[in-house]
């Protein structure tokens, strides 16, 4: 996988020419918002969007805007990029509110806007987003029936404020309604960092409080790794589909690793472009879409052979392995790797 750099490629000059080469060719010019650098998750997203981009036939040029920052940096790189004449625009929102007003400029404008991984509340955008409540309830409710309805559980959360992380927490607390006799012994924002998680969990070990599962928003592989270092028995662990975490479910399944996987797709990045092309082609697309994922208990049977299925000992740890959303997606898993998208 080709790692994204830290940057912003939005030189306005040579983007309002490459979007006048773009109507003149008939294809559409795409910029990409995002504002989580160095994630596996986020720049395995991007490369989904330059691979569906390829495929298509329709794009002649994606502009990425790609740095860390919040809602204040991410407004401004939106503005770039209306300026700049796009087309259509991807967006990871950092925010679920505060992006409206700029994204209700963009549609002024008849550039389709699709949130992906997170919803907004503008009227004007189109949504495809895996169903981050499901993913925080279905994933909660595994570990709490492993657990036999009662124990100590450490709740491991993404970044505070933005809307995957509130919506998963919100279906964590679903979950835990169910179960008065689970006990939520810490919950901690990792900000969607191994490293951080790693240390966080390091510390929670260290505490010589009693914990019984562990819940995470995707930072699963430090949590298995923390316990291996510490040299305790393994508690279950809800991560997502992480190449690393389904490596050590295989590998350590003998040494008393039970882990549960919740489908978290990055391909969405590439289906919401699809879903943007089908609008600017005059289809019927809904404004809404919600991805269900799916739930996989390494213990069972199906799920190790779901596990083996899609690890890959190739792909660095902390990216999600690669699966596509049909009916969306059209690209090659190695257009996917390859992270090129049209003129690259």
């Amino acid at each position: 996988m080709k790692k994204l750099g830290n940057y912003s490629c939005l030189v306005l000059g040579a983007v309002m020419a490459a979007a006048g080469l773009a109507s003149a060719a008939e294809k559409y010019v795409v910029g990409v918002s995002n504002t989580l650098v160095g994630n596996g998750w986020r720049e395995e997203m991007v490369c989904s969007i330059k691979a569906e981009a390829l495929a298509s036939g329709m794009v002649s040029k994606v502009i990425l805007a790609n740095r860390n920052g919040g809602p204040s940096e991410q407004i401004a790189d939106l503005r770039n990029l209306i300026s700049a004449g796009v087309n259509i625009i991807i967006v990871n929102p950092s925010d679920r509110k505060a992006l409206d007003p700029v994204i209700e400029q963009a549609a002024a404008r008849h550039i389709v806007v699709v949130a992906v991984d997170q919803a907004v509340t503008a009227p004007s955008a189109y949504i495809l987003t895996n169903d981050q409540t499901a993913y925080g309830r279905e994933g909660a409710e595994a570990l709490f029936k492993k657990l036999g309805g009662k124990g100590n559980v450490v709740e491991m959360r993404g970044i505070d404020g933005v809307p995957a992380d509130s919506d998963r927490h919100e279906g964590f607390t679903e979950a835990l309604k169910k179960y008065p006799d689970i006990k939520v012994v810490a919950s901690v924002f990792t900000g969607w960092s191994f490293d951080k998680g790693a240390q966080e969990m390091k510390d929670l070990i260290g505490s010589g409080k009693q914990i019984d599962g562990v819940w995470t928003s995707g930072i699963d592989k430090s949590v298995v790794d923390a316990y291996k270092t510490a040299n305790l028995k393994y508690v279950p662990v809800v991560g997502a589909d992480n190449n690393g975490f389904m490596g050590e479910e295989i590998e350590l399944r003998n040494a008393g690793l039970v882990g549960i996987n919740v489908t978290n797709p990055p391909a969405v990045g590439g289906a919401g472009l699809s879903v943007a092309l089908d609008v600017l082609e005059g289809k019927k697309v809904p404004h809404v879409i919600h991805l269900t994922p799916e739930v996989y208990d390494s213990s069972t049977p199906e799920g190790m052979a779901w596990l083996q299925s899609l690890y890959d000992p190739k792909v660095d740890p902390t990216y999600p392995v690669y699966s596509p959303v049909k009916p969306y997606t059209h690209y090659t898993i190695e257009q996917e790797k390859a992270c090129k998208g049209p003129g690259e």
